[in-house]
């Protein structure tokens, strides 16, 4: 057994959690609940893993001068690789606990059972912190409970509190399906919490020699409803705001407490400077006051590379001022994240940088620095990799690069945005253009159902068709061209003009050109645009507009 965690040890963990990770990546990847085939937690945080790993293996053996402790330095080597590797919003909160416990250990001559206990108090609060409004039934439950636990074991002996974190986050996580009712209806305990828990019963092997070797959670017999309200803020605010702020934590918490009553979707994360006095800070948050938020800032602090982004709920962008400030002429561009060839196809043919489908964070930052532009706007096209291109948007901001994250959930709202820029305009009109653009832009999937469950359109069973709009669940079918047509009459019954097509991997030939001609029939001013997507999992995408 360990008395106290060396730079040896932190190696080992990593290697043994990666090792687990991976035994039950498939595990974790069907703790999904949705009936589609892309869950992927379990690989996103093996992937994140993984980089963590490549960064100790690379830089252990050096210490800076003047730096951490040896086990301090591989502790944060973990934590960035984490960082720059992050896939999904489970890699990034990953990458946020490691942080959390690299600057609470950093610096501490010995990590024995007290110095772990209160460095996973700061892991929690660095995951929390991060989320304005922290849902319950998350892996931020389960990180809360293992550090509650740590704490409350009050000893020296590092095994001790080891175990003690490891057995509390395991009956945390048996508690999330009791806390957060979607995974209630789909019978399923939170994917991100699992893997969090493989993590920790690592450390336990690591410390203790000898393995916990507890059962997984068994699934619930039946897995009813499949649906869940994906990540998003209220409707009833129109503008982002985002800044960086340099500021004190203490004025930072007051602002905090501003913000939150201005709006919602609020994030704020520090650099994780330790305990110094001013830290720099990135600032989000969704109001209707801009100059209020702003104020906030101001308030706290020095903020700069203010960005505002006026949702696309609103009512269409007034015409640009003639007399508004010329484009500075150092540089723009565009990066944007596609699974498919032929989608990739597209977005280079609109002159953006195209990064493969599920990026990790230092993907993004790398495609970011090598359009060699001063400002950059990201599109995610997907709802798993905007925590993603967040993250790589701070890391892009301490290097002097201002990025903006206009959240686009679907390739076909990437189309419509890039559709829309125009060079003429300041980086900031044109970022809020884009952004009504692809929130104008009404999508739908088409894809067979992976497993049983029971959605808010009914059951389905594996096999069947389902379409879903705005990632809802609106129609099974058995059928795939009947389904498709079907949900481009739902969508075009609301409006609409202009309908793309983008035919995937998996798709049958003409499937595309049926829908176009069905459309042509039945909506005849209607305006068809059909491609080769070449995407994964979705046969057909539609974008309405």
């Amino acid at each position: 057994m360990l008395d106290t965690l060396d730079a040896a040890a932190v190696r080992r963990w990593c290697a043994g959690g990666l090792a687990a990770l991976r035994r039950h990546q498939g595990e974790i990847d069907d703790l999904n609940v949705y009936p589609v085939p892309d869950g992927d937690t379990g690989t996103n945080l093996v992937l994140t893993l993984t980089s963590a790993q490549q960064a100790l293996a690379m830089d252990l053996a050096t210490l800076p001068d003047g730096g951490p402790t040896a086990h301090g330095h591989a502790l944060r080597l973990m934590a960035r690789g984490a960082l720059l590797g992050a896939r999904g919003n489970s890699g990034v909160i990953l990458s946020q606990i490691l942080r959390g416990l690299a600057d609470a250990l950093a610096a501490a001559p010995a990590v024995r059972g007290r110095q772990l206990a209160a460095a996973l108090g700061d892991a929690t609060a660095a995951a929390y912190s991060a989320v304005a409004e922290p849902v319950e039934g998350t892996v931020l439950s389960v990180v809360a409970a293992a550090a509650h636990a740590a704490g409350a074991a009050d000893s020296d002996d590092l095994p001790a509190v080891a175990r003690a974190a490891a057995g509390a986050a395991a009956e945390a996580l048996a508690r999330t399906p009791e806390q957060l009712p979607a995974l209630a209806r789909a019978g399923v305990v939170d994917a991100g919490g699992r893997g969090l828990c493989l993590l920790l019963d690592a450390l336990v092997e690591v410390v203790t020699g000898e393995s916990p070797r507890r059962p997984a959670p068994a699934p619930r017999p039946v897995r009813p409803p499949a649906t869940a309200a994906r990540e998003t803020g209220s409707p009833d605010y129109a503008y982002e705001v985002q800044f960086l702020l340099d500021a004190d934590a203490d004025a930072v918490a007051r602002m905090r407490r501003t913000l939150a009553g201005l709006g919602d979707s609020l994030v704020v994360v520090g650099d994780g400077a330790g305990g110094a006095a001013s830290a720099t800070w990135n600032v989000h948050v969704h109001v209707n006051d801009v100059g209020a938020a702003i104020e906030a800032g101001v308030a706290a602090g020095r903020p700069h590379r203010i960005s505002v982004t006026r949702f696309a709920d609103q009512p269409p962008a007034a015409p640009v001022d003639a007399g508004a400030a010329a484009p500075t002429g150092d540089g723009r561009a565009a990066v944007v994240v596609a699974s498919g060839a032929g989608i990739a196809e597209l977005f280079a043919g609109e002159g953006a940088t195209v990064v493969p489908g599920n990026p990790s964070t230092g993907a993004l930052l790398d495609a970011i620095r090598a359009t060699g532009a001063a400002r950059v706007v990201v599109l995610p096209n997907d709802p798993n990799t905007q925590a993603v291109a967040h993250a790589a948007a701070r890391e892009a901001h301490a290097l002097g690069v201002r990025v903006s994250v206009v959240p686009t959930r679907s390739p076909v709202q990437a189309l419509a945005a890039l559709a829309v820029r125009d060079p003429q305009r300041r980086f900031a009109d044109d970022v809020i253009a884009m952004a009504e653009a692809a929130g104008a832009c009404r999508y739908a999937e088409v894809c067979w159902a992976s497993r049983e469950a029971l959605t808010v359109a009914g059951p389905c069973r594996p096999g069947d068709v389902l379409a879903l709009v705005e990632g809802e669940v609106h129609l099974i079918g058995a059928d795939l061209a009947d389904t498709c047509t079907a949900v481009v009459d739902r969508m075009l019954g609301g409006g609409g003009e202009l309908v793309t097509l983008l035919s995937g991997a998996d798709a049958p030939e003409g499937l595309a050109d049926a829908v176009a001609e069905h459309v042509a029939r039945r909506w005849p001013f209607v305006e068809v645009q059909a491609y080769p997507g070449g995407q994964p999992h979705y046969p057909l995408l539609v974008g309405v507009e």
